[in-house]
């Protein structure tokens, strides 16, 4: 019975050290899988280390590394290079949207130009009606008058 219950035992402790060894791979963080190798060393007191226990660990947000004012000449070529491309790409976006302005602007100005045009036109061809029927009228009255006399 004893070696059996040292056999159940050490199979206990080797799958909860197989956890621990997932937990650590599974976190960045080195508090943290120190604190799960803790936990599974004392393994008869603590049943299982926080991640088996279902407790998700903390992760520090993720940092930007960057070097900050680098003396290497590359690297400072690189950064001057991505500093004028996004001000290119800025000041392009902006010309962009000049471009665009002015184009509806200019669009709106000729619709207006042809309505006007239109609305002339139809005043001129109501015009030169009119005249027209002035001048049949002003025929037709004379001709009338006219009529007895032979030419």
């Amino acid at each position: 019975m004893t070696k059996l219950h040292s056999l159940l035992i050490g199979t206990a402790l080797t799958a909860f050290a197989a956890t621990a060894a997932v937990a650590q791979t599974a976190q960045p963080a080195a508090g943290i899988s120190g604190q799960a190798q803790i936990q599974t060393q004392g393994a008869d007191l603590a049943p299982a280390a926080p991640a088996a226990q279902g407790v998700q660990p903390v992760t520090p947000a993720p940092t930007r590394l960057t070097a900050s004012g680098s003396t290497d000449p590359l690297v400072q070529k690189r950064d001057a290079n991505a500093k004028a491309n996004a001000e290119y790409r800025a000041s392009k976006k902006a010309s962009k949207t000049e471009l665009k302005d002015q184009q509806k602007a200019a669009k709106a100005q000729y619709k207006e130009q042809v309505r006007d045009a239109k609305i002339n036109q139809k005043a001129d061809k109501q015009a030169a009606n009119n005249e027209m029927k002035m001048n049949m009228e002003g025929q037709t009255g004379t001709q009338a008058d006219g009529a007895d006399v032979k030419h």
